[in-house]
């Protein structure tokens, strides 16, 4: 069967992003957008922090997850998972990654190529204990991105867990933690009428200097 998806479109019209008005640190930038993103969200309880982070698999094939933006600034990006998921393994293996956010709000985009590495232990520490009780047991329950035999087995594995840690504080698991990514290219689209959008690149040259450029859309 095929479906015709031809008149989902929308004019975006609301901003515009030009080189004069936007400062020349591209962190400072991303903080402003995030900010104004969250004007829009006083009453409600969007994940404006969602963020889809493409890797390199096994196979050499891209693969892409959201994930949640836990910290951010003029030294990269935070987010936490397990260290044998499928991204984590990815990773390990080939760290650069690509993030991206989309804010439908204010019509805009903003994608981020970087190298990743783990933080500091201390620090993924400190972040799992401000984690809600139940969440931490889940890391404990779930072994992400292995088989399991059904969605009974993992519900199980979380009562084991949560009876054994019944009235103990729990530690972060030594496969669980923080990466953090720091960008060497970060690219910001404002949609534009006519599908004329503004993309404006910082890319980070060999001397530790954001260049900025323009693309055509």
């Amino acid at each position: 069967m095929t479906f015709d998806l031809s008149n989902y479109r929308k004019n975006y019209h609301k901003n515009s992003l030009l080189e004069s008005e936007i400062p020349k640190d591209p962190f400072q930038l991303f903080h402003n957008w995030f900010q104004q993103e969250k004007l829009f969200h006083k009453k409600n309880n969007e994940e404006i922090n969602a963020m889809s982070i493409s890797t390199i698999g096994k196979d050499g094939g891209p693969e892409t997850r959201i994930v949640l933006l836990k910290e951010y600034s003029e030294k990269g990006f935070v987010f936490y998972t397990n260290y044998y998921s499928f991204k984590g393994r990815s990773i390990q293996n080939i760290p650069k990654v690509c993030i991206s956010f989309y804010w439908k709000n204010t019509e805009r985009q903003i994608l981020i190529k970087g190298i990743t590495s783990k933080i500091k232990k201390e620090k993924s520490d400190e972040y799992f204990q401000k984690r809600p009780k139940k969440n931490q047991i889940g890391c404990w329950a779930s072994k992400q991105s292995t088989t399991i035999s059904s969605k009974e087995y993992l519900l199980k594995q979380y009562n084991k867990w949560n009876n054994f840690f019944d009235k103990k504080i729990i530690k972060r698991p030594f496969y669980w933690g923080g990466y953090i990514i720091k960008p060497y290219n970060m690219e910001f689209w404002q949609g534009q009428p006519n599908r004329l959008h503004d993309r404006l690149v910082y890319s980070l040259e060999k001397e530790k200097k954001w260049i900025l450029y323009r693309l055509s859309p």
